[in-house]
């Protein structure tokens, strides 16, 4: 077996009459069978193929041929600068994608994985500065058009559908009125102008079956070519057997005729398929109108000139000029000017953030009232626009566990279908005493009530409408398997420094000795460490600036490296250290009232997992200041949420056993694991799997990303580090940890949906079906016609359909804190 080159490509191939699920599940069988092809994705939502393929052994146009060979017109693109880029998911993704050969997942030479890039979604990556190196790198150029393209697909299927659908309707109509159905309702039973009801049907039902229709005859008929069957053969074949035996009756023979079965069938089947569809495309162009907020052009410094450049030109490393009310073009980092933008669109935060030389800015966002000038830092398909569209694409595309069976069932199910339908037609004509029409009636019935079509929908519309919602609500998931995975958890681990806390020290607590304003000695405090770098002097720093209190440099500073530090200020000479400070410059701690008060107020400050420091002037105690690093206020929402969810919380850090039971038993965390090395967080996750817990691990550092793999749920806060973003399944674009309360809910939702939904459509189906075949006929005279079958297959797919899109209406909200 030759093996493939060393070259490998992916080419993406849009899919123009691809309409049903049914029928894409084959192609995508059909398409892992042909020659030179390594591995295969279909984006279902989409209608778009991502082909792995050998060069030496085809290539893009010989696939296309292939495929409209098979009867798919279609348009393909190379992806060679970047094959996944949103919407273009890695081809190598083992729960998304088809293998042959037993080759492992390939992608194009030039492709990465974005969806698990380390550029991930908020917390940007600079990437590598190719203008630096000499030969500066524009964005791949074809990647929002690419999108609107594949748009447009889906809005001309939807429309085409919908066309087809109204005439249809209105053609149906009259044939409905003069059928035995309209005369029960009190219509005339013969057509006007003396015409037979068999020329009349003919004439108004030909175009519904042959032009309204022609969606399904033509798919069945491109399943037959392959040698399979699919739901779209059930529904063809319900609408050609009616017709053609009307036809027949009509020209042929005297008998009665189905023209309004074969015209409600393929009405009310273009009814359920366009609404399903609509919800299909619906849902991801919400999500790509995200790429539009991108602006045409920008502003860019060129040879020391303001330049407006089409935003393809724009290269990383360009300084682009901003401008009040303007929209941030790509990615970057300020470099000059300041200004409030609004990122509402992105992080889902109404309040305008501060930039300044030195922060970073998202491409999309909104310019306030300053001016600032930028340098990008990523463009295109590697802004954290794209790759937020990406995710969420390669979610909605991929498949769950759930899916997988439902696929496989509904397989086996048209077989089962066309069995019944047989069988019924046998047992009526031969055992029955009604005769062939009768039985040819029941074989109609059953072949189209027991089309699958709700049982394939169940769980892939579920998903695409659940990941869509979730991705407005700031929760990104990488794929099906994570989201199906996020609603089995029952323990969820933080990590506590820069998740459960805001990752820095903050001032906390002042308490001045009697005759001593506070104000006054924050000044003094402040002022003596204001040339210090330690991080706690930077907090102390930091929450007098805060407080509005003026910070002076010290007119002398000294740093004692473990003891704290001395200053003179004002002619006053100012500590500020620990117990070992004081005793090292002979200052009281104990032997006083005043003193043996603040050493007991530093106990108990130590004790609520804060550090506590003196504060004495000309050699007496003046007072205490703590730091800490704060605890989020949506920590303690997020510890809440979960308890209400039943879901056990567990704190897991490096920090000393005693601060971290303050931090817990301020948010009310069930348990505590402290003291752990970062190389021994993974082994502590495995420890709580083996007790029988699924666990999910929160984190946004370097040293959680094992533990976020070891967990059945990774999830990274937005904001954390690109490693923590690259290794987890689940990321908060908000920085938000009540978030991860709100992934589990939305989890457990969607799962909700999915079952309710398998639930009723395998009810439906072994209900159905019986009745179809006449099993009530003998006793009780019921008999489900060709028409009224067609209304409740319809009827489960739209039900299925609407019963996902409720998942649009449901609010998560945390406890009040």
């Amino acid at each position: 077996m030759r093996s493939i080159g060393d070259d490998p490509k992916v080419v993406e191939i849009a899919l123009k009459d691809c309409y049903d699920a049914s029928e894409q599940a084959g192609l995508e069988q059909y398409l892992a069978r042909l020659p030179g092809v390594t591995a295969v994705h279909l984006d279902r939502t989409r209608s778009v193929a991502h082909l792995s393929y050998d060069p030496a052994q085809t290539n893009p146009e010989v696939l296309r041929r292939q495929l409209e060979q098979e009867g798919y017109p279609c348009t393909h693109q190379d992806c060679e600068d970047s094959c996944c880029q949103p919407g273009h998911p890695a081809v190598g993704e083992s729960d998304q994608v088809s293998h042959r050969h037993g080759h492992p997942p390939v992608h194009s030479a030039h492709s990465h994985d974005p969806a698990a890039s380390p550029q991930a979604i908020v917390g940007l990556e600079k990437p590598v500065n190719h203008a630096a190196m000499g030969h500066a790198k524009a964005a791949p150029t074809h990647t929002h058009a690419a999108d609107d393209e594949h748009a447009g697909h889906g809005a001309h299927m939807v429309n085409d559908m919908l066309r087809r659908l109204i005439v249809s309707a209105l053609l149906t109509l009259p044939i409905l009125i003069f059928s035995p159905i309209g005369a029960v309702v009190g219509f005339p039973e013969m057509p006007p102008f003396g015409i037979s009801m068999g020329l009349w049907g003919f004439v108004l039902g030909t175009p519904v079956v042959w032009w309204g229709g022609w969606v399904f005859i033509d798919s069945a008929w491109r399943a037959l070519k392959r040698r399979e069957a699919n739901m779209m053969t059930l529904i063809a074949l319900g609408i050609l057997v009616s017709y053609t035996y009307s036809v027949a009756a009509t020209f042929l023979f005297e008998g009665e005729v189905f023209y309004e079965a074969a015209a409600i069938l393929t009405t009310l089947s273009l009814l359920g398929h366009w609404l399903e569809m609509r919800a299909r495309y619906s849902t991801g162009k919400a999500v790509e109108a995200l790429l539009k907020l991108a602006p045409a052009t920008a502003r860019v410094l060129r040879g020391g000139q303001e330049v407006e450049l089409p935003l393809e030109q724009v290269v990383v490393g360009d300084v682009i000029v901003v401008k009040p009310g303007d929209r941030i073009p790509v990615d970057g980092e300020v470099v000059s000017g300041s200004s409030y933008v609004d990122e509402s669109m992105i992080t889902g935060e109404p309040i305008p953030v501060a930039k300044e030389a030195g922060a970073k800015v998202i491409g999309g966002t909104v310019n306030q009232t300053g001016a600032f000038n930028f340098k990008a830092t990523a463009v295109g398909a590697d802004t954290a626009l794209a790759r937020i569209v990406q995710m969420v694409q390669n979610a909605q595309a991929s498949k769950a566990p759930a899916q997988r069976l439902a696929d496989l069932a509904g397989k086996y199910l048209v077989y089962v279908a066309l069995t019944a339908g047989a069988l019924a037609f046998t047992f009526w004509l031969f055992w029955g005493v009604e005769g062939f029409v009768f039985a040819l009636t029941v074989a109609v019935s059953t072949i189209v009530i027991s089309c699958p079509d709700a049982l394939a929908l169940a769980t892939p519309t579920s998903i695409t409408v659940g990941v869509g919602k979730a991705a407005r609500d700031g929760v990104l998931f990488k794929n099906a398997t994570v989201l199906e995975a996020t609603a089995g958890i029952d323990t969820v681990i933080f990590d506590k420094t820069g998740t459960l806390t805001e990752g820095k020290p903050a001032l906390t607590d002042l308490e001045a000795a009697p005759g001593l304003k506070p104000e006054d000695l924050l000044h003094l405090a402040a002022s003596a460490d204001q040339p210090s770098q330690h991080p706690l002097a930077e907090a102390i720093v930091r929450g007098a600036k805060e407080r509005g209190i003026e910070v002076q440099p010290p007119d002398t500073f000294d740093s004692i490296p473990g003891h704290g530090v001395v200053a003179t200020l004002h002619g006053q000479r100012v500590l500020i250290g620990n117990k070992k400070l004081m005793e090292r410059e002979k200052v009281e701690v104990a032997g006083n009232p005043v003193a043996v008060d603040f050493e007991s107020r530093v106990a108990a400050l130590a004790a609520e997992g804060k550090t506590a420091m003196y504060i004495a002037v000309d050699g007496k105690l003046a007072g205490i200041v703590a730091v800490a690093d704060t605890v989020r206020k949506s920590a303690l929402e997020a510890v809440r949420a979960l308890h209400g969810m039943g879901v056990q919380t567990v704190m897991l850090t490096g920090d000393n056993r005693r601060t971290a039971e303050a931090v817990a038993g301020q948010l009310g965390i069930d348990s505590v694991i402290a003291e752990v090395l970062p190389e021994d967080k993974a082994a502590k996750v495995q420890q709580l799997q083996a007790q029988g817990r699924k666990v999910a691990m929160v984190g946004d550092g370097v040293n959680d990303a094992p533990a976020l793999a070891q967990a059945e749920v990774g999830i990274a806060i937005g904001a954390g580090t690109d490693v923590a973003v690259e290794t987890a399944g689940v990321v908060l674009v908000k920085n938000n940890p009540a978030d991860v309360a709100r992934s589990i809910f939305l989890a457990r939702k969607v799962r909700g949906k999915i079952k309710q939904n398998l639930f009723w459509a395998a009810i439906y189906n072994v209900i159905a079906i019986p009745i179809a075949a006449g099993v009530l006929y003998p006793s009780t005279g019921l008999l489900l016609t060709p028409e009224w079958a067609a209304f409740a297959m319809s009827a489960s797919t739209v039900s299925v359909t609407f019963n996902a899109l409720l998942l649009n209406r449901v609010r998560f909200s945390t406890p009040a804190v």
